[in-house]
């Protein structure tokens, strides 16, 4: 049986009270459980404060089958930050722009950038499979989408790991490979009606949101739309088309990390469960702490609400 854990983002006391509330324990530097497996979502870096003791928790727990993992967005721009461009000499896969390099600086600042153990975990991040179809459940970072996987299968090893000739093709922006990794590790993106657009949080005008590609019911344009909340009335309600959306079968539990959801957890649909509550973030406003959210999947078809538990910082 699994035990699923969201985006930990570098916050490594989390993770280790989360464990414990597991029932893991902590021999010889590998945190384990006697009859239990944890899969970890992804999101390791990035944002908080002990990243480097949470990836090193991670990897030892995979690399030892106390855990298997998936790629979160994060470590995929990290592998994409710290990877030279073959085609432009003295550039990278990822830009190292202003935006980019303060996303990322919180962990190139705690590893130290191009030292060996920087080195190390770019080699780690680059094992990790996009996604998992197991017995029984799946597992992706952001979007169970199967027409991005058929996309992203000659790029990928049978594994599901992305190989290492093929990282130039899906970091490069406009192409359909590009559209597939952001899809899977991002969520899924759509165009608005014709003129219809809003600003996000930095005053860019935006034709596309991301939605709750999840729904089943009242899909319309501002009902799927994940946007700043002063932007909502921006988008209009017109009915999305049919064919827009993955839509999901249903046949296995789905779990999922990504989306920085608030409040108490629970199930978005009866078969997918989203791991991600803002642990690195927290809610300072209304003074409600992030979470760091796991489930305990004991073979059940649909998720058990009663199944979710969860730690703060």
């Amino acid at each position: 049986m699994y035990d699923l854990i969201g985006d930990i983002h570098g916050h490594a006391t989390a993770l280790k009270k989360l464990l414990t509330k597991m029932g893991y324990r902590e021999t010889e530097g590998v945190w384990r459980h006697p009859e239990r497996q944890v899969i970890f979502l992804g999101d390791f870096v990035d944002r908080g404060p002990e990243q480097i003791e949470t990836v090193r928790i991670a990897q030892a727990m995979v690399e030892t089958g106390a855990a298997l993992a998936v790629m979160g967005n994060h470590e995929f721009n990290a592998v994409a930050w710290a990877t030279p461009d073959p085609d432009v000499a003295g550039e990278y896969l990822r830009p190292h722009n202003e935006k980019n390099r303060d996303q990322h600086a919180a962990y190139l600042e705690q590893v130290g950038e191009g030292s060996a153990l920087h080195r190390e975990h770019i080699d780690w991040f680059r094992t990790l499979p996009l996604y998992l179809d197991l017995d029984g459940l799946r597992v992706v970072h952001a979007c169970w989408h199967e027409p991005s996987f058929a996309e992203l299968t000659p790029h990928l090893d049978g594994s599901n790991r992305v190989q290492r000739q093929a990282w130039p093709a899906l970091t490069t922006k406009g192409t359909s490979s590009f559209e597939a990794a952001e899809t899977v590790l991002k969520g899924l993106e759509i165009p608005l009606p014709r003129g219809a657009m809003f600003l996000d949080k930095d005053e860019n005008p935006r034709r596309h949101i991301r939605t709750r590609w999840w729904e089943q019911e009242q899909l319309t344009y501002r009902s799927l739309a994940m946007v700043p909340e002063e932007a909502i009335e921006s988008i209009p309600h017109d009915p999305i088309p049919e064919d827009v959306l993955p839509g999901y079968e249903g046949d296995k539990p789905l779990f999922v990390g990504h989306y920085w959801l608030t409040g108490e957890p629970e199930p978005l649909s009866p078969h997918i469960a989203c791991l991600d509550y803002s642990i690195a973030g927290g809610h300072t406003e209304s003074g409600v702490p992030g979470k760091l959210v796991g489930y305990r999947w004991n073979g059940e078809s649909a998720i058990d609400p009663a199944n979710f538990c969860w730690v703060t910082d």
